[in-house]
Order: C-alpha cells, then structure tokens, then sequence
C-alpha cells in the first residue's frame, strides 16, 4: 500500500472539529449512490418496454408483409409463397386478409380491424398471446360436442376469435352472436346501397397483454374473410417470418427484388419506425437528464476536498519539506475523490441491480399494499411495468460515473499541490 493511499484514507475518518467535511461527503456518497441506482433502474426500465414492445408486437405482426402496389388484392398467392419460401432466411410464410369493419353487439357498437388467416400456416407466424377461452382452430367450424351446446340459431355461422378488451367493453361472452358491418362496399337495393352485414359467432378470446390489439383486433377464417370481403380466391398479402429480426430488412429487399412490380414489402422496422426511434430518443433524454444527479454529488465532492485542502495546509506543508512532491500530494487528493466515487458507485450498483432484476415483483407488492395499478391497460400500451438490465448499460454507467468523480479531483488536488511550504509554516 502506497503512503498516499494511506493517507487518503486516514483523512476519510473525520475528527470532531470536521463533522462538517464528513457530513459533505456523506452526502457525496449518497448523490452518487442515487444517481447511479436511478441510471440503472431507469434504463432497465426503458430496455424492458422496449423489448416487451417489440415481443408483442412482433408476436401479432409478421417480421415481414408482402402486399401488392396498389393494383388490388393478390391473386395466385399460392406461387408467390412457394417463391418467398426458396429465399434463404425466410421460415415460414401465411397468407392474410385486412380489412376495417364495425361491430355491433346487444351492449353497443365499435370499430374493428379484422384478419383473415389460414390457422394452418398462420400459428408458424403470429403468436396470439394467451387464448383465455376458446380455441382458434373453431374459426373454421365448431366441434360437433361443442356445437350441441350452443344455441340452435347459431349453427352454420363463421367463427370469430376477439380481444378479452373488446369482449370486456362490450359484454361479450363465448359463444355470443356478433354482427359485422363492413367498412367498405355495399349491396345494391331499391333503396340504394346498404352496407354488407354478417353475422359471426364467437369461438374464442384471446389476450396479446397489448391494449391496442386486445381492445380492437378480431380474427377469422381465411375462407369466411374471401366471402365477407367479396375478393374471391385472393388475399390482402402474404406475411413472412425470418430466422433473424435485425436482417428483415435484408431479407426484405432480397424478397423485394426477386417478386419485382407489383409486389412491395415492408419489414417490421419500417412497420415501427417511429415507435422505437421515439423509444431509443427518450432512453437517451433520461440517460442525460439522470446524469445530472451523478455531476450534482460530483460537486459535493470538490467541495469536500477543498474543505479538506483548507483544513490539512499544515500537514500538506510538513509532507513537502519530509519530501513529498507535488504530484504525491495530488495522489492523496484523488485518491480521497476516488474512493468516495468507488463507496457511492458499488452501492447504487448493488441497489440498483437489486432493484431492476426484482421490479415486477416489487410494483405487484406496491400495488396490494396501496390498492391501485401502476400502468392501467386503457392508458399505456402495456399492462405490466417490464424490466431487462443490459451489462454494457450498467459498464457504461460505472465508468462514466467513476470518470465524472475523477475529474471533480483535479482541481482540488492541483491546489493541494501548489501550496508553498514556507509560506504555510512561517508563523508555526
């Protein structure tokens, strides 16, 4: 151990007359021990919604959708399957139909987008979430066991699987009959046009934990979509799922190039663009913002040495004529600064691990003890308050940290050095 570490850490234990420097770097520890376990919480906050999002999103949505260029539906899709399935990468392909609808139930009316799907392909591709009731292989007909059990009125209606959102807002239950009134199109009366309607039976509610899908999303056969869409043997596009979410866009391009016109694809990048530049902009904003605390506890730390500096002029005078250099003098500083730096940065570490890698447990706990949701379904894309702690973040916040302290150090250790011997000791 060199002398000037020993030194640094004999002037870290305070005599009675400097209570006041201890108190300062007191609460230098805690500022950084703050900032630090903030930083991380924070950010394992921002990576958590990030990758919840992206989870869920891709879990509804392909990795890639295949549509034509505006010349109406794509007829002989079978081809161009068979055409993306050869392209190296590609796992497996559905087609999909889209179309915008309302809703009408006994307990009122709402909007709704739904999906036509082939369930044979379409469970390579989508994962729906949670089926809370039901099954979606009833979208193409009900079991003769279970068809006894519903109402004679329904039999021989298509099937429909909705959100347990929607199913909540409206009151519908397993095995409800639905109307379905198309957004587009009509049938020609005497009266004029009136809108297609159809009804539909429910066969099956799921969950996706993402209010927006849950609240407005409903499935139905391909085959019953084709008829209630009028668009005969064609499909809206083909959606794609890759071995590899970050090469969708190569992927994407390969497929692009290869179908030519009139076919355009869309990976889930460009499909989300907006959403995750706008996450990765405020994960930035808070990493700024929250660094404030670290330079504020940084400050505290040049006043503690400058203090100190103050109050050891005579011991600093004494190691310069016993031959101590400037530039051990400054060590002793840096040291001192160090080590406050290191004792607040390995408790915000530790707190803030502890915190981030057991905080879906600690906000379940919060919300028993005070009887209140945390992030309410209705108002915030997710249900739960995710979490995922990235190392290099936690690195990256350690050694900015440490490097902040060190600099703080500079400055009161530069003036430690230059302090004249002669001049401090002329009236000892």
């Amino acid at each position: 151990m060199s002398y000037e570490f020993f030194i640094s850490k004999r002037y870290m234990r305070a005599k009675r007359k400097q209570v006041f420097v201890s108190i300062i770097t007191l609460m230098s520890i805690l500022g950084i021990t703050l900032g630090v376990a903030a930083l991380i919480i924070v950010l394992a906050v921002m990576n958590g919604f990030e990758e919840d999002l992206r989870t869920k999103i891709l879990g509804m949505r392909s990795h890639i959708e295949v549509t034509t260029d505006m010349t109406g539906p794509m007829k002989n899709y079978q081809n161009v399957r068979e055409q993306i399935e050869q392209i190296p990468g590609v796992v497996a392909t559905t087609p999909f139909i889209y179309t915008q609808a309302m809703m009408r139930s006994g307990s009122g009316v709402t909007g709704l987008i739904i999906r036509g799907l082939d369930t044979q392909s379409a469970l390579k591709v989508f994962n729906l979430g949670k089926i809370r009731e039901g099954a979606l292989e009833h979208i193409n007909g009900l079991p003769p066991d279970i068809q006894k059990k519903s109402a004679d009125d329904h039999a021989g209606l298509d099937g429909m699987m909705i959100g347990r959102e929607m199913a909540r807002n409206l009151g519908i239950s397993l095995y409800d009959s639905i109307t379905i009134i198309s957004a587009s199109g009509g049938i020609a009366t005497p009266m004029g046009m009136v809108p297609r309607m159809q009804q539909f039976l429910v066969v099956g509610i799921f969950e996706s934990g993402f209010y927006e899908y849950d609240s407005s999303l409903a499935f139905i056969s391909l085959a019953a979509s084709q008829k209630f869409t009028q668009m005969g043997d064609a499909v809206t596009g083909i959606d794609i799922v890759v071995n590899d979410i970050y090469k969708a866009d190569v992927i994407s391009r390969k497929i692009q190039s290869q179908l030519g016109f009139p076919f355009w694809t869309r990976d889930w990048m460009q499909m989300n663009k907006n959403l995750f530049s706008a996450l990765k902009l405020e994960k930035v904003v808070m990493f700024i913002i929250l660094s404030l605390i670290v330079l504020v506890a940084a400050f505290n730390i040049i006043s503690a040495l400058i203090m100190t500096v103050m109050e050891k002029n005579k011991d600093i005078a004494i190691l310069k004529t016993m031959g101590a250099t400037s530039a051990s003098i400054m060590k002793v500083f840096i040291y001192q600064g160090l080590i406050v730096g290191m004792i607040g940065t390995f408790f915000g570490c530790a707190g803030g691990l502890a915190v981030a890698l057991n905080l879906q447990k600690i906000t379940l706990f919060v919300e028993k003890i005070f009887n209140f949701q945390i992030l309410p379904g209705d108002v915030y894309y997710l249900s739960e308050l995710p979490s995922k702690v990235n190392y290099s973040d936690v690195g990256i916040i350690v050694l900015g940290t440490l490097v902040i302290c060190f600099l703080s150090t500079i400055y009161p250790s530069l003036r430690a050095s230059k302090l004249d011997p002669a001049e401090t000791l002329r009236y000892e």
